[in-house]
C-alpha cells in the first residue's frame, strides 16, 4: 500500500481490520458467521506486516478469546488489552493498559482515553495517520432513563470527547447504536462536530447495518465523510491528502 493509504475491512458490530503501509490493526474482533477463522488468517493474520490486536474492554461484544489462538498462525502478534480483562495465558506480547496512558513500539504510538461505559478507547498514530476507536464511549441517551441520568450521560460523554478535541484524527470508529431509537445519532453527531475526523465509521449495531446509511444522511451537512457500510467484509480505501 502507498503512503497515506489505509484499507479498512468491516468484520462485525464494532470489529474492524485496518491495514496501513506497514501495519495491520485489529479492533474489537468477535466471532461471526460471515468469515471462518482460516480465511481470516489467510487474509490478515498471516500477513508479513506487523499485527496489533486491540481490545477496548471485556464485554462479550468486544472481546472474544478466540483472538488469543491467532498466535498459532503468527507468534509475533502484539495484543493491546484493556486492564479490565484478565487473561490466564503466559504471552510476553500481551500488554495491559488503562485509560489516559500510552505505549510506544518503534514507529507506532498508542494513547488511551476514557469511556462512558467499561474499559477505554484508543488513539493510534502510525504511518502518519491518527486512527481512533471509541470502544463503548458513547452518548448513551436511553429514553427510559430519568432526566438527571440523561443529563449526566450527556455531560460525561462531552467531557471525554473534549479531552481529545485537539487531536487531528483521520479515521474514527464511533458507536451509532439502534437500541437508542431516535437518539442513535447523538454521540456520532457530536463527535463529528467536535473532533471533525476526515472519515467517520459507524459501529456497534450488530446486524442492523442499515443504520450506517441512515446516520450518513443525518449528518451529511457536516465536514466528515461517513462510510455507509452495507455488509460484513465490506472494504473502504481511505486516502489521506497532504497539504
Amino acid at each position: 500500500m502507498k503512503k497515506g493509504e489505509t484499507k479498512i475491512t468491516y468484520m462485525y458490530h464494532s470489529g474492524f481490520f485496518v491495514e496501513t503501509k506497514n501495519y495491520i490493526l485489529v479492533f474489537d474482533y468477535i466471532t461471526n458467521s460471515y468469515i471462518d477463522n482460516i480465511s481470516l488468517m489467510n487474509l490478515f493474520i498471516g500477513n508479513k506486516k506487523e499485527v496489533f490486536v486491540f481490545v477496548t474492554h471485556g464485554h462479550r461484544d468486544h472481546f472474544d478469546p478466540i483472538i488469543l489462538t491467532w498466535t498459532e498462525y503468527n507468534n509475533k502478534i502484539k495484543y493491546i488489552i484493556s486492564d479490565d480483562i484478565s487473561i490466564n495465558i503466559d504471552n510476553k506480547n500481551i500488554y495491559y493498559i488503562n485509560k489516559y496512558n500510552s505505549l510506544k513500539f518503534d514507529n507506532i504510538i498508542i494513547k488511551t482515553y476514557g469511556t462512558t461505559d467499561r474499559g477505554l478507547s484508543y488513539l493510534v498514530n502510525l504511518d502518519n495517520l491518527n486512527i481512533y476507536h471509541s470502544g463503548d464511549l458513547n452518548w448513551w441517551h436511553w429514553k427510559n432513563d430519568d432526566k438527571n441520568t440523561q443529563i449526566k450521560e450527556e455531560m460525561d460523554y462531552k467531557k471525554e470527547i473534549n479531552i481529545i478535541e485537539e487531536k487531528n484524527i483521520d479515521v474514527a470508529f464511533v458507536p451509532v447504536d439502534p437500541r437508542l431509537d431516535e437518539n442513535y445519532y447523538l454521540g456520532g453527531k457530536y463527535f463529528a462536530q467536535t473532533i471533525k475526523p476526515k472519515l467517520l465509521i459507524p459501529m456497534h449495531f450488530e446486524d442492523k447495518i442499515e443504520i450506517s446509511n441512515k446516520f450518513a444522511k443525518k449528518i451529511e451537512n457536516l465536514n466528515s465523510t461517513v462510510w455507509e457500510i452495507n455488509k460484513p467484509l465490506d472494504e473502504y480505501l481511505f486516502r489521506k491528502k497532504y497539504t
